[in-house]
């Protein structure tokens, strides 16, 4: 499980890649690299990592459920997630 110090700075770079998407567009439009430059560089969405919602981890990380394989795995064995079922053959 990933520490909260590390969550809590994932979620607050995602507010603010929310906050000034519009502001980033536009100067991107109009070609303003240094009006770019003067954003703060969290608000960036490249700086974002996909993590797993349920503990924070980055790697294993399912796009489709948003979640890791870890928690995949133990959800999909209790039964949490429907319509997966363990294989076997």
């Amino acid at each position: 499980m990933a520490r909260e110090s590390v969550k809590a700075r994932q979620r607050k770079r995602e507010k603010m890649v929310v906050k000034y998407a519009s502001k980033r567009a536009a100067l991107k439009a109009a070609g303003d690299y240094e009006g770019l430059d003067a954003l703060p560089r969290n608000s960036s969405a490249v700086r974002l990592k996909n993590r797993c919602q349920i503990t924070g981890r980055p790697r294993g990380y399912m796009r489709y459920f948003g979640i890791c394989r870890n928690a995949f795995r133990d959800m999909a064995l209790d039964g949490k997630i429907p319509g997966v079922r363990k294989a076997s053959w």
